[in-house]
C-alpha cells in the first residue's frame, strides 16, 4: 500500500509513504533518490532508542570522545554529572555517531527486518552496515549544510544508501531534512567548502550544483518513519528553530557487500584498488571478502557544533 503524506510536503510534491518493500518503493527510490517506509520501527522500538540515547549521553554505555580526529587519542569521556537533569545532558550533544558501538537498541535497528527489507530490494542482496549516527538536536541546535554523504563515505559502485529514522516527528520548525529530489541521477560529486553559517554545524557545504533551494522538499515524517535516500542526494536540515524539543534521530549508512570501502588510505604495500574499511556489519546476505576479517576502528563520538568550536 502506497499512501501520500498529509503535511505541507505532500501538498507541494506528493511524497510517497510506503508501507513496506515493493516494486513500487523500488522504482520510486531509483527516480527520485529516496523513499519513505511508514512505521520502520514501532513506537515500542522508538521508545526504547530513545531512553538508550539519554543512557549514552550521561556516559553510562562509555566514555564519548569529542570530534572525530580524537579517535586514537587518550581523553577523558564527556560523561555527565549525575546532579545534571535530562534535558540539559541531551542538549549537550547534537550528534553522537557510531551509537551502534555501545547500545543494543541502536545495533537492533541496525538490521532490523523491514529496513533490511527495503534495503535489499534499492541495494541487493548483500548488504553491509558501516556507520550509525544518533541525532539529539534540541531547541537551537544548528543543522547540516547541503551535502552528498558518497562524499564523506566513498563506495565504487554508487550503493551508498542511509536510512535516516525519525525518533521524534520531524517538522520544518524542528528541523527536518530537505531534499533535493532527482540530484543523485548525476552521479556527481560536488565540491565542498568550508561554511560560516551559523544554522549548520561544522561540516562542509555542497557547492557549484544545478539546483537551487528553492528545489527543495521538506520531510516532515512522524516518529518510526524512516527516510531512504542515495548517497549521492544532495539534502541538508536547518536549526531546531525555537521551543519545539528534540528532533531525535537515528541515521544508519549501508552499501553493497560487493563494493570495496576504500575509506581509509591504503597502507603503504597496499593499491588503493583493494583498500577496505573492515569495520562493518553484514545485515543481509553473504560477504564475499570474508576472507579478510572483520575489524573493530570506529569509537563513539560527538560531533562538533560551532559554539563548541571547529578544529579538526
Amino acid at each position: 500500500m502506497t499512501s501520500v503524506l498529509p503535511n505541507r510536503a505532500a501538498a507541494d510534491t506528493g511524497l510517497a509513504l510506503f508501507d513496506h518493500a515493493s516494486p513500487a518503493m523500488t522504482d520510486y527510490f531509483h527516480e527520485h533518490g529516496f523513499a519513505l517506509l511508514r512505521n520502520a520501527l514501532s513506537a515500542e522500538e522508538v521508545a526504547e532508542i530513545n531512553a538508550e540515547a539519554l543512557r549514552l549521553c550521561r556516559g553510562d554505555l562509555g566514555e564519548i570522545r569529542y570530534g572525530w580526529w580524537d579517535q586514537d587519542q587518550d581523553q577523558d569521556g564527556t560523561a555527565a554529572p549525575e546532579a545534571e537533569s535530562d534535558e540539559d545532558v541531551l542538549r549537550r550533544f547534537l550528534c553522537i555517531h557510531y551509537p551502534h558501538k555501545v547500545s543494543a537498541a541502536a545495533k537492533k535497528a541496525l538490521s532490523h527486518p523491514r529496513i533490511v527489507e527495503a534495503l535489499v530490494s534499492v541495494i541487493g542482496p548483500n548488504v553491509k552496515a558501516m556507520q550509525s549516527m544518533l541525532f539529539i538536536k534540541s531547541e537551537g541546535k544548528p543543522g547540516q549544510a547541503w551535502h552528498q554523504d558518497e562524499f564523506f563515505i566513498p563506495t565504487r559502485d554508487r550503493s551508498l544508501t542511509a536510512v535516516w529514522i525519525a525518533l521524534d516527528d520531524a517538522t520544518v520548525e524542528n528541523g527536518c531534512l530537505w531534499v533535493l529530489p532527482g540530484s543523485h541521477k548525476r552521479g556527481v560529486i560536488y565540491p565542498a567548502r568550508e561554511q560560516n553559517d551559523p544554522r549548520f554545524d561544522c561540516t562542509t557545504e555542497a557547492f557549484d550544483f544545478p539546483y537551487s533551494d528553492e528545489d527543495s522538499v521538506p520531510v516532515e515524517i512522524p516518529a518510526g518513519t524512516a527516510l531512504i535516500f542515495n548517497g549521492y542526494l544532495l539534502h541538508r536540515s536547518l536549526e531546531n528553530s525555537g521551543q519545539h524539543g528534540y528532533r531525535r534521530a537515528l541515521a544508519n549508512h549501508y552499501m553493497s557487500a560487493e563494493s570495496l570501502l576504500p575509506w581509509r588510505p591504503p597502507r603503504s604495500d597496499e593499491h588503493m584498488a583493494v583498500a577496505d574499511y573492515r569495520d562493518i556489519v553484514m545485515v543481509a546476505g553473504e560477504d564475499p571478502y570474508a576472507y579478510k576479517g572483520l575489524e573493530d576502528l570506529a569509537r563513539p563520538y560527538s560531533r562538533p557544533e560551532k559554539d563548541g568550536g571547529c578544529d579538526r
